[in-house]
């Protein structure tokens, strides 16, 4: 076992080196380029990027926040990805301890955080991405079961006996039967869309994550959802007919039920009995 400190120090070095690389996946994924090529460079100007210029966070903050060669101001999104990366792998970190389970517990935080990004971009979830994702947690199930170690999923059902792929079949149907339903029902109530097919998809990988959790990620993702609305409507000149991405919020709330999901419903299992 390693030292805690040095184990979580690694996990936030290796978050902000991936949230990096994320920062090219969601910016250049969406439109159909190479991850690897072209190297990184100035969108302005395109001037290639040093190595120098490329150390996460540290370096936007030594070029305060503009291209070497141009000047041209750099958003500050990508540094915020890069700590958000970071802190994501220590936060699966601290929950799982050294364990293998911490490694699937990354994978699902940094693709969720992924998707989110390029969600929030253009109102879309890729499905190589999202089922990249479900083919992670499929994996993490099947090892589970053949092994005995726990991997996939991250919540455990309390009371229940652990079937690592029970629980992801029934995590991944009731995510895409209850999603499918609502999205159904709100279409023909209000003849539009409430969400889409992307959300319907991602809510059945969360599933395989979750187990029969993913409800209470639905929940907590429509809630804070339902908040932005309500704050966005009201900033809007459209009203009602705002539109915002919702992958973000589900992808919280799959985070804060990784976390917290299993003690919240034990004790709201508790107060009702």
């Amino acid at each position: 076992m390693l030292p805690t400190w040095f184990f979580l120090t690694a996990l936030a070095l290796f978050g902000l080196v991936f949230g990096s690389f994320a920062n090219v996946v969601i910016w250049r994924f969406p439109r159909g380029e190479s991850l690897s090529q072209p190297p990184s460079r100035c969108p302005a100007c395109e001037t290639p990027i040093r190595w120098y210029d490329n150390i996460p966070v540290v370096s936007w903050l030594a070029l305060r926040g503009r291209c070497r060669a141009c000047g041209t101001r750099i958003s500050p999104r990508y540094p915020t990805v890069e700590l958000l990366s970071g802190v994501l792998w220590v936060v699966a970190g601290v929950r799982f301890g050294q364990t293998w389970q911490t490694a699937f517990a990354v994978a699902f935080f940094y693709l969720l955080m992924i998707l989110s990004f390029i969600d929030w971009d253009t109102m879309r979830l890729p499905d190589q991405l999202v089922g990249f994702t479900a083919l992670i947690g499929v994996v993490g199930a099947v090892v589970s079961a053949l092994t005995g170690i726990a991997l996939v999923p991250l919540a455990p059902v309390i009371g229940l006996p652990a079937a690592p792929v029970t629980t992801a079949v029934i995590g991944a149907l009731l995510g895409i039967g209850v999603s499918l339903a609502i999205a159904l029902l709100y279409s023909l109530i209000r003849k539009v869309d409430g969400f889409g097919g992307g959300d319907v998809k991602l809510l059945g990988a969360m599933g395989i994550f979750l187990g029969p959790y993913v409800l209470l990620a639905f929940f907590a993702g429509s809630v804070l959802g339902a908040i932005y609305g309500v704050v966005a409507t009201a900033a809007s000149r459209l009203g009602l007919q705002t539109k915002f991405p919702f992958g973000p919020f589900l992808a919280i709330g799959a985070i804060l039920t990784v976390l917290w999901g299993p003690t919240v419903w034990h004790l709201y299992t508790g107060l009702l009995s």
